[in-house]
């Protein structure tokens, strides 16, 4: 019984050997055939008469037991040297260990059936060989398999490192960026200033960049900033100064709508003259302002300027022109406004660049008078979201206030009645002259306004007498056919003069800079060579002129003046006045103010500041060209944004100074008439702007159709232009906005509206499009937004859009009219 279990016991771990060598055989993909063969190595021998129990496949024992055959191992490892995988491991016989079957209460030698004490010892012997072999096959797998796991250790060590390297870079990269961002941020909001590389940049409510640019120029790059030291530093300023270079100053104002950031430079060093530039590239956005340039350029990026000092001079000959005011406005809503005492010089686009560069820095000429022992660049820069609304918020306000009922009239009268301006070579010109005006029918009587040339020489004060024998009753005959006096006057004193001599006695001329303060400083005006300049900064100076202006008034009763004052260029060069100018210009803003409290004035010839009304302000001379009428537009649309609402243009045809024939004084100008075509296209122009001024009466061409152009124009400018420029001149007295106006004041977020340089709009009711090309019949125009009504046709159109090859015959002008918004077709 016991020896029938037992063998049941060992097949049943022959069996389970077997199926465990299959497995791990499919296991290690060997081939179907030799795993049969190794399994079929495996048998169980059973006899009748015997109870052992043989294992195939078993290791060899000690003393040649028929258990195993050697020879059998030897062909059975030859046969798994053919496998081409990696051979299976051979597996030992298991026999019942003494263990085993002590714990299933059999007895080892009954078990034996009687057989010697080898049986065991060959079964144990089986057993450990099995598990021999097992170890000796696990052990290189063991040591294989901890190679791929070495080499993957590798790889993911690697992995790692790379890992970590690029986590240090992004860390150490954002730790620069963010140290960057705070040296940006941490002044103020919506400003960016990086002290190191001194780039600021001005951004919008909604993140849009709306200034860039570099300060410090020239400061050298190893040059290292600190924190200002505690007796320099300012209330509500952040400080931060270049050793031995410059001091920089940073200050922020919050308003309603927009944020105002103010820039200080202060020179360390006499060789160092402080200098900011602006990137002026186009996707910064469109600039105007500052005044006339050389060549006119709108807007003004398009235009090009050496580093010159921003005072006014002769356009012809200077790099600015009459009229400037140190202000310049952004397209995308920022506006730069420049401290009156600091000695400005500006740059457009120089050395082939995109850039427009501000600097300060004294010289021998424009800013002699030092205000500070070292320059320093002083401006403000403003930014909100609506140019249109931050211009309106910077412009002067309240300009009525002082405003005379007779001031007010005065206004009213300049917008509605023409200014004849002659130049009076003898009494007879001026009588026939406003003869001729009378016997047009169509134009009202006006200004007759006398260039200097009433006086024997410049700084007389008085008529010349043998060229106005009978002025008084001549004038008094003027009166009487309703026209109204203008003297030009001018603070200029020739040599010549019969004032002179007194003017130096008195000591009332400006002197010469570093010479004995008796002896004047001369210069040149106009066809005279040697003048001198009336100190208006003396006390005594403004009662002796106005004593001088009050003889004019008494005996010739004339109504008002007009101030010829030059330019800064016509300033003597070493000039020194008793009291110190901050430059040249000033002495214009001074002499305005001081004549206004004592003699009526109807305009200037030029400024830097807007004179109080009612003063208007004259556009430099033109020449009689089509170039010249290109150049007018775009001046009219930027001294109007600059702050001088009260623009009086130049003569109709140009500012051309032809003397009248003493032979033939009835045939005045007529030899040197402007070109017709051009005469034509230059009044229809100036049917629109505030004043129209005439040189040359259109009754002096032979071609009847020129006074016909001249009617029909009259009766548009009485019936339509005259009440907007009226309804526009008492909004302005509030808002301080010019009457005309660039087309971007009607739509500040439409581009096309921004570069139009040819169009202009009064108010915001009526557009105009002149033609300033010779032998043109046709144009483009632009609208924007709305329903506009053509003043040739009279169809509606809609705005937003250009309007291609739009007709325009001689005599038509084209311009359209603002409809309600309500409008359909």
């Amino acid at each position: 019984m016991y020896v029938k279990d037992v063998k049941d016991y060992k097949c049943s771990s022959i069996y389970s050997i077997s199926h465990y060598s299959l497995k791990r055989a499919l296991s290690e993909n060997v081939k179907l055939d030799v795993i049969k063969g190794t399994a079929s190595k495996f048998t169980r021998s059973e006899s009748d008469d015997s109870s052992s129990v043989t294992f195939s496949n078993s290791g060899s024992t000690p003393n040649g037991s028929p258990l195993g055959s050697e020879t059998e191992e030897e062909a059975n490892d030859e046969e798994l040297a053919k496998v081409p995988l990696q051979a299976p491991p051979r597996r030992k016989g298991r026999t019942m260990s003494p263990m085993i079957n002590k714990k299933l209460g059999n007895d080892p030698m009954e078990l034996s059936g009687g057989q010697s004490a080898n049986s065991t010892i060959t079964s144990v012997n089986s057993i450990s060989s099995l598990l021999k072999e097992k170890l000796q096959l696990s052990i290189p797998q063991a040591l294989r398999s901890s190679k791929k796991r070495q080499n993957a250790d590798y790889r993911l060590r690697a992995f790692v490192g790379i890992l970590f390297l690029c986590v240090v870079f992004l860390v150490g990269f954002a730790h620069f960026y963010y140290t960057q961002h705070v040296l940006q941020r941490a002044y103020f909001d919506k400003f960016s200033f990086n002290k190191n590389k001194r780039v600021m940049r001005v951004y919008s409510s909604t993140g849009t960049e709306v200034i860039a640019a570099r300060l410090g120029e020239g400061i050298p790059a190893e040059t290292g900033v600190f924190p200002c030291l505690s007796h320099h530093q300012k209330q509500d300023s952040v400080c931060m100064e270049w050793l031995q270079q410059a001091r920089l100053y940073l200050a922020h104002t919050k308003h309603t709508d927009m944020h105002c950031y103010h820039v200080t430079w202060q020179s360390l060093n006499p060789h160092y003259n402080p200098k900011d530039c602006f990137d002026w590239s186009q996707k910064r956005g469109h600039w105007y302002g500052g005044g006339q340039v050389q060549n006119m350029p709108y807007p003004l990026e398009r235009g090009r300027l050496d580093l010159s000092p921003f005072i006014t001079g002769d356009i012809t000959k200077h790099p600015f022109g009459n009229v400037l005011k140190r202000y310049f406005l952004n397209s995308k809503g920022a506006t730069v406004l420049v401290d009156p005492e600091t000695p400005l010089y500006v740059s457009i686009n120089a050395n082939k660049s995109n850039n427009f560069c501000m600097q300060a820095k004294y010289d021998a000429f424009a800013y002699i008078n030092h205000l500070t022992p070292l320059p320093q660049l002083n401006y403000t820069i403003c930014a909100t979201d609506n140019m249109k609304n931050l211009h309106s918020s910077m412009a002067e306000k309240s300009l009525w206030d002082g405003l005379k009922p007779d001031e007010l009239n005065a206004v009213h009268s300049l917008l509605s009645e023409p200014v004849w301006q002659i130049s009076p070579t003898s009494e007879a010109a001026v009588y026939n002259y406003t003869d001729n005006v009378i016997a047009l029918g169509f134009l009202r009587q006006g200004h007759v306004l006398l260039s200097e040339e009433w006086q024997p020489s410049p700084g007389d004060f008085v008529l010349d007498e043998e060229r106005f024998p009978s002025m008084e009753e001549t004038i008094n005959i003027i009166h009487r056919r309703g026209f109204r006096i203008v003297f030009s006057i001018q603070p200029f004193i020739s040599t010549e003069s019969i004032n002179f001599r007194d003017a130096v006695a008195n000591r009332l001329l400006i002197s010469e800079r570093g010479s004995d303060p008796r002896i004047p400083a001369l210069a040149r005006y106009k066809q005279s060579n040697s003048v001198g300049v009336l100190d208006i900064t003396n006390n005594k100076t403004l009662p002796w002129l106005q004593s001088k202006l009050e003889r004019l008034i008494m005996k010739y009763h004339v109504d008002s003046f007009y101030l010829d004052l030059g330019t800064a260029q016509d300033m003597p060069h070493y000039y020194k006045c008793e009291q110190p100018l901050t430059n040249p210009d000033h002495y214009k803003t001074i002499f305005t103010k001081s004549i206004l409290g004592s003699v009526p004035v109807m305009g200037v010839s030029g400024a830097i500041s807007r004179p109080r009304p009612p003063v208007f302000v004259s556009l430099p001379p033109f020449s009689s060209s089509w170039k010249a009428i290109k150049t007018v537009i775009p001046t009219v649309l930027t001294y109007g944004m600059i702050g001088y609402p009260f623009i009086m243009p130049g003569a109709v045809g140009g500012d051309v100074a032809l003397p009248m024939s003493d032979n033939n004084p009835d045939n005045d100008f007529e030899v040197n008439l402007p070109d017709k075509e051009l005469y034509i296209r230059w009044l229809q122009l100036s049917t629109f702007l505030p004043v129209i001024r005439f040189t040359h009466l259109p009754s002096k061409y032979s071609d009847e159709s020129v006074l016909e152009i001249a009617k029909t124009l009259t009766t548009l400018r009485q019936k339509t232009v005259t009440p907007l420029l009226k309804k526009y001149a008492k909004e302005i007295l509030d808002t301080g906005l010019p009457i005309i106006r660039p087309l971007w004041m009607l739509d500040p977020a439409d581009p096309a509206c921004h570069v139009v340089v040819d169009e202009f709009s009064v108010g915001e009711e009526l557009i105009v499009a002149p033609v300033l090309y010779s032998g043109s019949r046709q144009r483009e125009v632009y609208l924007p937004a709305g329903v506009w009504k053509d003043g040739i046709d009279g169809s509606l159109r809609k705005g937003s859009r250009w309007i291609h090859n739009y007709r325009v015959a001689e005599d038509k002008v084209a311009y359209f009219v603002k409809m309600p918004d309500n409008t359909r077709f």
